[in-house]
């Protein structure tokens, strides 16, 4: 995922990524939103009634936002209503926060909607942070420095996708409702730094699937070729001999040369319990090369063009960057918005 994606604060408030917040966990926000204003009289009934009640005083000893000015309020699409059903699927999974949308306006290209939205983090009392992105004219984009997913329901489109096309290597659970889908590059520290983040996410959700998709750094030779391998480890050894395979290659990056590579991968392939000279075999026939790149394509497809990346039903997470209680705190928040009952348990970190 690219970096950068800074949004200025105001009143001194720490900067916040406003993409890997919408996109992802940046910051948790609270599903209670400041009343939207009297915009029209077409849609002033409707935004009213799809607010979230507003806060009682032992919730939020103080509204830590101006007055919103209905001045600012210039279209009637994307409604407030809708506005604060994007920003609850991205960003309800953390009470620390909360937020009121503070304009939505035209812009001087055709169909280019403004959102501005202020947000407070009740730890940081009387400090606000101003959030600005764009929704495109087709209303199912944003735009802050990258283009990502806009609606009430931002990742279903993704979801269902890889739902119907992510065939890679699976553990877990036999159904496809709650899918987790790795995004990973096998000679990547930080893709085995998010392998085994998932290997805690496989025993605190049970009822998941997670299926694991090559995604090979662009022009890295040796990346592609243990994909390739580890392709045809699946074919000869099955979905575990694959994992295996996996666990034995990751960390093995560093120092590899054209020289080391074949050994490297080749003592992999036999912890799988494959033999090598089979597997470097099939790893050198177009049918390996296709299914890599088959792979490649359905990251592109699906918006990733980096590895070391989950999808947790349709939603992006660039895990590697994320401590694992946040992570484990956001998959089962996704997994609740889409009908899924889960049970977190507690550990040490999060009591305390």
């Amino acid at each position: 995922m690219k970096k950068g994606w800074i949004v200025k604060g105001i009143q001194g408030m720490k900067k916040i990524t406003l993409m890997v917040v919408l996109a992802m966990v940046g910051a948790g926000v609270s599903v209670r939103a400041q009343a939207p204003p009297q915009v029209s009289p077409a849609t002033a009934d409707a935004q009213q009634a799809a607010q979230p009640q507003a806060p009682t005083p032992h919730d939020v000893p103080v509204n830590p936002f101006p007055p919103v000015n209905p001045k600012n309020f210039t279209l009637d699409t994307p409604t407030t209503a809708v506005v604060n059903d994007f920003l609850k699927a991205v960003w309800g999974y953390n009470d620390n926060l909360s937020w009121s949308v503070q304009a939505i306006q035209k812009t001087v290209a055709p169909g280019v909607v403004r959102v501005v939205v202020f947000v407070a983090n009740k730890t940081q009392p009387g400090k606000v942070s101003r959030n600005e992105f764009f929704i495109t004219p087709d209303g199912k984009h944003a735009i802050a420095d990258a283009v990502i997913d806009f609606g009430a329901k931002p990742y279903a489109d993704r979801r269902q996708m890889l739902q119907d096309q992510a065939s890679g290597p699976a553990e877990g659970a036999a159904g496809k409702d709650f899918l987790i889908v790795e995004f990973g590059d096998l000679l990547n520290s930080q893709s085995k730094e998010v392998h085994d983040k998932v290997s805690k996410l496989q025993k605190d959700f049970p009822q998941a699937r997670v299926v694991f998709e090559n995604l090979p750094a662009d022009g890295n030779h040796f990346a592609f070729r243990a994909a390739a391998e580890g392709v045809c480890v699946r074919k000869a050894k099955g979905d575990a001999g694959f994992f295996a395979y996996a666990q034995a290659v990751f960390g093995k990056e560093q120092g590899l040369t054209s020289v080391t590579l074949e050994p490297a991968l080749g003592a992999a392939v036999t912890a799988a319990g494959a033999d090598p000279k089979s597997i470097a075999a099939c790893a050198d026939t177009q049918a390996a090369k296709d299914d890599v790149k088959a792979s490649i394509a359905l990251g592109e497809a699906a918006g990733i063009s980096q590895s070391a990346v989950l999808v947790v039903n349709g939603r992006v997470l660039p895990a590697a960057s994320v401590p694992y209680e946040t992570l484990k705190q956001v998959v089962a928040y996704q997994a609740q918005l889409d009908g899924i009952q889960v049970h977190v348990q507690p550990t040490l970190a999060t009591l305390n």
